[in-house]
C-alpha cells in the first residue's frame, strides 16, 4: 500500500507579515498532483492543518478546495487535528465528509476507531490520534498524571487493544501530533510543554508498522517506522537549512516500510546573513542571496543609521533585522536573544523572577505556581 505522509500545513499563516496564500495554494496543488501521479492509496495529514483555532476565510477555502480535489480523485485521506487547530471546528461535519473518503479524526474518544483500507495483501488499519492536550483529555483516558507520555501512552494502549482484535496480518498505521524524543525542533513550533516536559519516547509507537508524525517542522526520520513529514513551507528563519518535502511510504505485505522523500516547490529561498553593515552591502559572495527572503544580523558595535532601508536597496526581500554587536568586553553579558535561545517558557519565567529580585530565583512552591499558570494559559489557548 502506498501512502503520502504530510503535516503542518498551517493554512492562514504568514511569514514575517508576508502573506503566503499563493505559496500555500501552490503546495496543495503539488500535493494533489503527487497523489495522482504516484498513484497513492491514501493521503495522511498529521495535524496543524490550520494555523489558528479560528482560521481566516481564505484558509478555510484552501482546505475546502483541496479536500474536494482529493475526493474527486477517489484517494482516501485521513487528517488529524494538531495543537494549532480547533478540533471542534475542524471536525465539524466529519461523519458526512467521511462518505466522500475524507476522514477527520479530531475527537480523542475515537483514537481506537481506525479507517480500514485494503489492498491485495489485506487490511491496513489507520488510527488517527489528534493532538492530546493532557489537562483536557486526562479524564477521557483515566490517567493518574496529566502529561504527554501518560495520555499518549493510554491512547496507544487503546490502539493496540483494537488491533489485537483484528484478523492476523492486519497492518497498522498511526497518525500522531506530538514532540517525540530525538526530534529536532525549530523556532516556529508552538511550545507544548506540560509541567516542564514536552517530549514523549518513540517507544510508545513500538509494534506499529508506520507512525506518521506531525508537530516538528523539519522532515526527519526517528526510526525507519517513525517519521516526521515537517511543514511544506518554512515558517521561521531557523528553517533556512530545511529541505521541505513529504514522505512517500510503501507498506509491504508484511508491514515492511520503504520511504522516499518528495520535494515541495520552494517559492523563495531563505538566507541568513551576518556581518557589519558595510560588508553586507558590498560583499560579492552575497549576490546569490539578493532574491531570497533575508534575515540580516548586524555586528556593528554601534547601531548604524537606517540599516533596513540601506539593506533593502540590495536585498529587496529582507524581512528581519537583528542587531548583535561584536563584544569588545568578553566579560559582558550576551545579548538578550542569546540568553533566551534554547530556553522554554518555564525557564524564561523563572529567570525573570530572579532578574527582578536581584538574583533570588523562585522557590519550589513558586515554581509550582509558575508551571500551573503556564499550563493554564496553554489550556485556555487550546480551548475553543
Amino acid at each position: 500500500m502506498r501512502l503520502l505522509h504530510t503535516s503542518d500545513w498551517h493554512l492562514g499563516r504568514s511569514f514575517h507579515r508576508v502573506g503566503l496564500r499563493d505559496e500555500q495554494a501552490a503546495f496543495l496543488n503539488h500535493l494533489v498532483t503527487t497523489a495522482r501521479t504516484e498513484r497513492v492509496d491514501a493521503v495522511l495529514v498529521a495535524g496543524d492543518i490550520h494555523d489558528r483555532a479560528i482560521p481566516p476565510l481564505h484558509a478555510v477555502r484552501l482546505l475546502d478546495d483541496v479536500l474536494h480535489r482529493l475526493a474527486d480523485t477517489g484517494i482516501p485521506a485521513v487528517l488529524i487535528s494538531g495543537n494549532h487547530d480547533s478540533p471542534h471546528r475542524l471536525g465539524s461535519g466529519a461523519r458526512l465528509i467521511a462518505r466522500a473518503g475524507i476522514h477527520l479524526r479530531t475527537d480523542p474518544a475515537d483514537c481506537a476507531t481506525p479507517v480500514v483500507l485494503a489492498d491485495a495483501h489485506g487490511d491496513v488499519a489507520v488510527y488517527g490520534l489528534p493532538y492530546l492536550e493532557p489537562a483536557l483529555v486526562r479524564d477521557e483516558f483515566a490517567v493518574p498524571k496529566a502529561d504527554h507520555a501518560a495520555v499518549l501512552g493510554a491512547a496507544m494502549d487503546r490502539v493496540r487493544a483494537d488491533l489485537a482484535r483484528r484478523p492476523a496480518g492486519t497492518r497498522s498505521v498511526v497518525l500522531a501530533h506530538a514532540f517525540v524524543t530525538g526530534g529536532l525542533p525549530s523556532d516556529s513550533e508552538r511550545d507544548i510543554t506540560v509541567g516542564g516536559v514536552a517530549a514523549v519516547p518513540a517507544a510508545l509507537f513500538d509494534g506499529i508498522d508506520y507512525t506518521a508524525l506531525g508537530h516538528l517542522h523539519g522532515c526527519q526520520t526517528l526510526t525507519e517506522r517513525v517519521r516526521y513529514a515537517g511543514s511544506p513551507l518554512a515558517y521561521s528563519f531557523s528553517e533556512a537549512g530545511h529541505r521541505k518535502s513529504l514522505w512517500l511510504i510503501d507498506l509491504g505485505p508484511a508491514g515492511e516500510v520503504h520511504a522516499e522523500r518528495v520535494d515541495f516547490p520552494v517559492p523563495r529561498p531563505l538566507a541568513r546573513i551576518r556581518g557589519r553593515l558595510e560588508s553586507l552591502l558590498t560583499d560579492p559572495s552575497l549576490a546569490p542571496r539578493e532574491d531570497a527572503w533575508v534575515e540580516a544580523t548586524l555586528t556593528d558595535p554601534v547601531h548604524p543609521d537606517e540599516p533596513m532601508a540601506r539593506l533593502t536597496a540590495r536585498f529587496p526581500h529582507i524581512l528581519s533585522l537583528v542587531h548583535d554587536p561584536e563584544r569588545t568586553d568578553p566579560a559582558s553579558p550576551a545579548s538578550y536573544a542569546q540568553r533566551l535561545s534554547g530556553r522554554d517558557d518555564r525557564q524564561i519565567a523563572e529567570d525573570f523572577v530572579a532578574h527582578v529580585r536581584a538574583g533570588q530565583g523562585p522557590d519550589d512552591a513558586e515554581r509550582a505556581h509558575l508551571r500551573a499558570a503556564l499550563d493554564a494559559a496553554r489550556v485556555h489557548r487550546s480551548t475553543p
